[in-house]
C-alpha cells in the first residue's frame, strides 16, 4: 500500500530534517541493523564462552566519547532548529542534551571511572540512572515524533534560539538532577539489580532490559508510523541498537566486562556516534549543493550578460533598420512641404509611415523587454519519461529531416521530479538538437540513444547519447563556458544556459565520450519522496 506524502515545498528540501532519505541510505540503515544483528547472535551464541579481562580505561573513555558525542549532536540539532524554529527539532535537541547530561552522574555512580568505588550513590544507583538514560531518550524521540507536523507557534517564534538552548540545557539539567537525587534517596529500599562492581543480579533484565526495550520499541512504533524523513530513518536506527543493546548486556554472562558486556558498549558508541555521522555528511552534502546553487546562479548571470550582448546587437540591427525608415519618411514630408505648392496627399502617406516604423520599433524593444522579465518560477511534479517523450514529439520532423534512429530506453518505475515544464524540455531540445548537428555531418548510422533511470546515489537522469563527431577531451568541460563553441555558426549560449537551469534545479549536467564515437550528456535531479 502506498502511503500518500503533500510534496513539500522546494525551500524544506534544504533542511535536513525534511531530506527523504536515498534508496543509498536505506540500504545502508539496513546493513547497519543486519550487520549489528549479526554480531549479537554470534556473541550470545558461538562466543558465548569467551572471558575477557576488565580494562581500566575503557570506560572512562567511553563515557567521555558519549558525552561529547551527544553534546556535539544536540549542538547541529539545535542548529536545525535555528533555521526551521520548528517544536519537533526542539525536541530532538533536547533529548541529546538529556542524554549528554545523564552521562555526567552515571559516571560518577559507576565504579572505577572516577575512583574505585562511587563517587556519588551506590551501585543500584548506577543501575536506574542507566534506566533513566536509556528509557528518557526515547520519550524524547517519542515526543519529536508527535510534533512533527505542529507548526511553529507565535510564542516559539517570539523565542529566541539563545533563550531556547539555555531553556533546554536548563529544564534538562534540572530534571536529571531531580532524578539523581531520587535515585540516591530511595537507594536504601531499591532492589538489589546489581550484586557487586562485576556481577548483575537475576532482577536485571525485568529492571532494567523490560523498561529500555520497551520504551524503545514504543517510539520505534510511533516513528515507524510518522517516518517521512532521513533523520528519521536514523532515529529508528539508534532506537533498534538500544533495543540490541540489551540482552547482550545480560546474556548468557550476566556481568560487567564480559564479552557481551563491551560488545553492548561498542555498540552504543556507535549508537551515539550515528546520527552525529549523517548530521555531519548531510549538512556538508548540503553546503556542496548550496555552493552549485550558487556557481549555478553566477553562470546564469554570466549567460544573461552574454546574452544581452547578443541582444543588443540584435536590437542596433533590427531597431537602425525602422528608425533609418522613419528619417527617410520624414525627410520626404519636408520635402513635400517645402514645394511651391505642398503636395499633402503625399505628405500623410510619409508621414502614416512614420508613425508604421515608430511602431515596429516600439514593438521590437517590447519584445527584448519580454526575455528579461523576472517571474517567479513554476515548478511542478513531473515524470522525466512522459517529458522525455513529449521532447522527442516535438523534434520528430527535424529528426526524420537528418535521418537520424531514435532508440529510447525508459525505466517505467521512475520517480517524479519537481521543476519547471518549460525550461527542462528546453534542456532536451537543446540538447537533441545539438546531437543532430553533430551527426549531420557524419558518414553512416546516426542514432540517437536517450535513456532514463536512477543513479546509485538514488537521483533521477536521463542520457542523450549520440554517434556524432565527438568532443575532443580538451573540450569536454569547456563547452559549458559561455560563449564558447566548437560550431562554426554557434553562440556558445545553449550549453551553457542548460546547465544553469539543470542546477538551478539542484542537479547537474555533464558530458562523456560515447561508445564507438559521439558523445553523451547526462542530467540528475533529487526524485521526490513517495
Amino acid at each position: 500500500m502506498k502511503r500518500a506524502v503533500a510534496i513539500a515545498p522546494e525551500e524544506t528540501f534544504y533542511v535536513v530534517s525534511d531530506l527523504p532519505p536515498s534508496r543509498t541510505q536505506k540500504r545502508l540503515a539496513l546493513a547497519v541493523v543486519l550487520f549489528t544483528s549479526v554480531i549479537a547472535l554470534v556473541v550470545m551464541g558461538p562466543l558465548s564462552g569467551v572471558r575477557l579481562r576488565p580494562v581500566a580505561a575503557f570506560l572512562p573513555m567511553y563515557l567521555m566519547a558519549m558525552f561529547v558525542i551527544d553534546s556535539l549532536t544536540a549542538v547541529l540539532l539545535f542548529a536545525q532548529f535555528a533555521i526551521s524554529r520548528s517544536p519537533a527539532m526542539h525536541v530532538l535537541a533536547s533529548g541529546y542534551v538529556f542524554t549528554a547530561i545523564t552521562v555526567i552522574p552515571y559516571s560518577l555512580t559507576f565504579p572505577g571511572v572516577f575512583a574505585p568505588e562511587s563517587v556519588i550513590g551506590d551501585l543500584q544507583s548506577t543501575a536506574w540512572l542507566f534506566d533513566l538514560w536509556h528509557v528518557g531518550f526515547p520519550m524524547f524521540v517519542i515526543g519529536y515524533a508527535l510534533l512533527k507536523d505542529k507548526a511553529p507557534t507565535e510564542q516559539t517564534r517570539r523565542l529566541t534560539v539563545p533563550a531556547a538552548i539555555v531553556l533546554s540545557l536548563v529544564s534538562t539539567a534540572a530534571v536529571v538532577f531531580a532524578a539523581v537525587v531520587l535515585c540516591i534517596l530511595v537507594e536504601g529500599h531499591s532492589p538489589i539489580i546489581i550484586l557487586d562492581t562485576r556481577h548483575f543480579s537475576p532482577l536485571f533484565p525485568y529492571f532494567v532490559g523490560v523498561p529500555v526495550v520497551t520504551a524503545s520499541l514504543c517510539a520505534l512504533a510511533v516513528l515507524w508510523i510518522r517516518q517521512r524523513s532521513m533523520l528519521d530513518l536514523w532515529l529508528m536506527v539508534v532506537l533498534f541498537l538500544f533495543v540490541i543493546e540489551m540482552p547482550i548486556s545480560y546474556f548468557p554472562d550476566p556481568g560487567r566486562f564480559s564479552l557481551g558486556w563491551y560488545t553492548a558498549r561498542v555498540i552504543g558508541f556507535l549508537n551515539s556516534g550515528i546520527l552525529l555521522t549523517v548530521l555531519l555528511y548531510e549538512i556538508t552534502t548540503l553546503y556542496a549543493r548550496l555552493l552549485h546553487a550558487i556557481r549555478a546562479q553566477h553562470r546564469e548571470r554570466e549567460a544573461r550578460l552574454f546574452t544581452g550582448d547578443a541582444v543588443a546587437a540584435s536590437i542596433a540591427h533590427e531597431v537602425k533598420q525602422p528608425l533609418t525608415g522613419m528619417m527617410t519618411s520624414a525627410d520626404a514630408a519636408l520635402r513635400f512641404l517645402n514645394r511651391a505648392t505642398p503636395d499633402l496627399n503625399e505628405t500623410k502617406e510619409a508621414l502614416k509611415q512614420v508613425i508604421a516604423a515608430g511602431q515596429r520599433a516600439s514593438a521590437v524593444i517590447g519584445s527584448i523587454r519580454n526575455i528579461f522579465k523576472n517571474e517567479a518560477r513554476h515548478r511542478t511534479s513531473l515524470d522525466l519519461n512522459e517529458l522525455i517523450r513529449d521532447t522527442l514529439a516535438l523534434v520528430r520532423e527535424n529528426l526524420t529531416k537528418h535521418r537520424v534512429i531514435i532508440e529510447t530506453d525508459l525505466n517505467d518505475h521512475l520517480s517524479k521530479v519537481t521543476g519547471d515544464r518549460i525550461q527542462l524540455q528546453q534542456v532536451l531540445v537543446n540538447l537533441i538538437s545539438n546531437a543532430i548537428d553533430s551527426m549531420a555531418g557524419v558518414d553512416g548510422s546516426r542514432v540517437l540513444t536517450v535513456r532514463s533511470g536512477r543513479r546509485d546515489d538514488g537521483d533521477v537522469g536521463a542520457s542523450i547519447a549520440d554517434t556524432g563527431i565527438g568532443i575532443s577531451p580538451e573540450d569536454m568541460e569547456r563547452i559549458f563556458n559561455p560563449l564558447y563553441t566548437t560550431k562554426l555558426d554557434g553562440m556558445g549560449m545553449g550549453l551553457s544556459i542548460c546547465r544553469s537551469i539543470i542546477e538551478s534545479h539542484d542537479g547537474r549536467l555533464w558530458a562523456a565520450p560515447n561508445a564507438p564515437r559521439g558523445a553523451v550528456f547526462y542530467f540528475s535531479f533529487r526524485p521526490i519522496s513517495l
